[in-house]
């Protein structure tokens, strides 16, 4: 119960991402208050969803529940209780969860602590995180469903894998994904700046403070990731050109540009 539970939760989140995408910005073409006002309500809302989903996975994992596909690929009986918690994420489902509900968690701080914002910059940098947080979970639910059964159930896992059996596992995902997906809030501040047709240096201004927030948990999951894999992987180095690093390293720079 408890699965399907998770993925009625996710549907939900999806629903209410695709509204909040679509009537605040309705709501800024037509002067329409209230359906501005609906931003921040649809963003708390998809925060609470996949919030609870994600608490719903990560019991899974605890209890050890191998009906349940992706625990039973990436867990057994012998795992260790942190290792559990750190195996939510050591999938690609699993990774895929975590990057939906950091989103989630990025939204719903803009939509506490945005309200000097005008309204209608609000409303469409809002409306643009949820576009984004839409077209992650329809990938995470019609693609990478964390919550797909396994019928039977298998009597045990396959275990997680031996690398990521490790505390590198437990911080730098974390970190290193606050950074990458925080880098969305800048992106909504654009594309809402572009939307008003006002590309001078006010929407900078209102987004900087984030920016800076993102940039830093960037810096810090970089630099575990490097220090994992140096000690972990001995790739010739604390870099090597990992592709995985390098992706995160393309936004780092950008991000110090701007």
């Amino acid at each position: 119960m408890m699965p399907e539970l998770g993925q009625i939760c996710l549907l939900l989140a999806l629903l209410l991402a695709g509204f909040t995408s679509i009537v605040p910005m309705i709501g800024t073409y037509t002067e329409n208050r209230r359906m501005m006002q609906v931003a921040s309500f649809g963003t708390s809302g998809q925060f609470v969803f996949t919030a609870f989903a994600f608490v719903l996975l990560t019991y899974a994992f605890v209890v050890q529940d191998f009906s349940v596909l992706n625990v039973a690929n990436n867990s057994n009986s012998e795992l260790p209780i942190g290792y559990r918690f750190s195996a939510v994420w050591g999938s690609h489902e699993g990774s895929l969860m975590l990057w939906a509900f950091v989103h989630a968690t990025w939204g719903l701080a803009l939509a506490l602590f945005s309200a000097s914002l005008p309204d209608k910059l609000r409303a469409r940098v809002l409306a643009v995180m949820s576009m984004v947080g839409f077209g992650f979970l329809s990938f995470l639910i019609f693609t990478s469903n964390p919550f797909d059964r396994m019928v039977p159930p298998s009597p045990d896992g396959n275990d997680l894998n031996p690398l990521l059996q490790d505390f590198g596992l437990i911080i730098h995902p974390p970190m290193l994904y606050m950074g990458y997906v925080g880098m969305a809030i800048p992106f909504a501040f654009a594309v809402a700046a572009l939307l008003e047709n006002r590309v001078d240096q006010s929407w900078v201004r209102y987004c900087r403070p984030w920016t800076n927030i993102a940039w830093a948990f960037l810096t810090v999951g970089i630099a575990l990731g490097s220090w994992w894999a140096y000690y972990e992987l001995g790739w010739g180095g604390w870099w090597c050109w990992d592709p995985v690093e390098n992706a995160s390293f393309m936004p780092w720079l950008v991000g110090a540009a701007l």
